[in-house]
């Protein structure tokens, strides 16, 4: 089989806000360790409904071919893209 494999890897937390927050921080911590992370694509989900699934980053397109949001999905402020020099995912 051939294309991309994608790796779910079960962390449990209390609550969405907190689910949130532990899901930001290990995405963050991953894209330093890896190019490959796509942290736009992170959600979370209760235990026993996990096809409904909850966005942690933002990542709307952001104008000019800026890149994406890497603010948190319920941020109030502008977007903002990656600083600069910071890996690409």
């Amino acid at each position: 089989m051939t294309g991309r494999w994608v790796i779910h890897l079960p962390i449990t937390a209390s609550d969405l806000m907190r689910a949130r927050i532990l899901a930001r921080t290990a995405a963050r911590v991953l894209t330093r360790l890896s190019g490959r992370v796509e942290p736009g694509g992170v959600t979370v989900s209760t235990e026993d409904q996990q096809d409904v699934r909850h966005w942690v980053f933002c990542d709307r397109l952001l104008p000019e071919g800026r890149g994406r949001c890497v603010l948190a999905v319920d941020h109030t402020s502008r977007c903002r893209p990656r600083p600069p020099g910071a890996r690409r995912c």
